[in-house]
């Protein structure tokens, strides 16, 4: 048997090398879009069970918030500092992505505080990771998706994106304020 690196290259995957969970070595599915590109519709599940398109929200400038799991320290710092970054930009919505359950989304934003962004689970939704290349496909975290920002314009075009190296570390929120 090869070695997963091999094995996926071999079936004609891409991955991305450059990217660790507390060092190690991760692969991902694939590459960021690039900006300037159309961003690839998806269709997600708020906290209520109802779902979510990217295309219901064109003409909205929109964050992508891209997470493992919000049960993670990392991750929920990530969740509230994006929640206070839309309650400034009310121009801006904000969707925080994971493949937590619904449930666990509801029950965490209660007892933190987090109105102002809308969270998204991707369990149902499996071409998400994929289209945008931030499926994790081997380690720790092997089946979650990367942690990942992304802005999208009014139009539905990528004008940024951000993707952390090194899955324990926090995004560039400057940076993100920046490109907004």
């Amino acid at each position: 048997m090869f070695p997963l690196h091999k094995r996926l290259t071999k079936f004609g995957k891409k991955v991305m090398a450059n990217f660790t969970l507390q060092g190690v070595p991760t692969h991902l599915s694939g590459h960021l879009p690039k900006a300037g590109s159309k961003a690839p519709d998806f269709n997600l599940v708020k906290s209520d069970l109802s779902n979510l398109k990217l295309s219901d929200l064109k003409g909205k400038k929109v964050i992508l918030s891209i997470f493992p799991s919000q049960e993670t320290g990392t991750c929920s710092a990530q969740l509230r500092r994006f929640n206070k970054i839309a309650a400034g930009k009310k121009d801006v919505i904000v969707l925080g992505i994971s493949k937590d359950l619904p449930f666990a989304h509801k029950r965490f934003c209660a007892s933190e505080g987090i109105t102002d962004v809308i969270t998204l689970s991707g369990y149902r939704d499996h071409e998400f990771g994929k289209s945008y290349g931030i499926d994790v496909l081997d380690g720790a975290f092997g089946g979650l998706y990367a942690r990942t920002v992304i802005i999208i314009d009014e139009t539905g075009k990528i004008v940024y994106t951000q993707q952390v190296t090194e899955m324990s570390n926090e995004p560039d929120y400057d940076e993100v304020l920046a490109a907004l």
